[in-house]
């Protein structure tokens, strides 16, 4: 499978509006549109999986930079995922005073 990345896409945006649109560059193996947990709205991208690297291929010569709804969509491929182990931990900050527990005043 050839996995692409939808970005710019219509708020209103449907998977079956995606998957025909896909379809007409070969088999669409998946689509996830990609929604705000809390009001299920379209953030404005997806996820297309297509059967193969040529009907990918096919789907972003065709399709990137093209209007669907008034919006000029980008189609390519997905970026790496970011190793987010790097970072560091992720805690509430000292916020002033030298951080430290042992500043504390009980």
């Amino acid at each position: 499978m050839f996995k692409l990345y939808v970005g710019n896409l219509p708020f209103e945006i449907t998977e079956d509006e995606l998957v025909n649109l896909f379809g007409q560059y070969g088999t669409v193996e998946s689509c996830n549109i990609i929604t705000d947990r809390n009001t299920g709205q379209c953030k404005g991208f997806a996820f297309i999986e297509m059967s193969s690297k040529k009907e990918g291929e096919a789907a972003i010569e065709g399709l990137n930079e093209t209007d669907l709804n008034g919006r000029t969509i980008k189609v390519n491929l997905p970026r790496e995922k970011e190793h987010r182990n790097n970072r560091g931990p992720r805690t509430g900050g000292g916020g002033g005073g030298g951080g430290g527990h042992n500043n504390r005043r009980w």
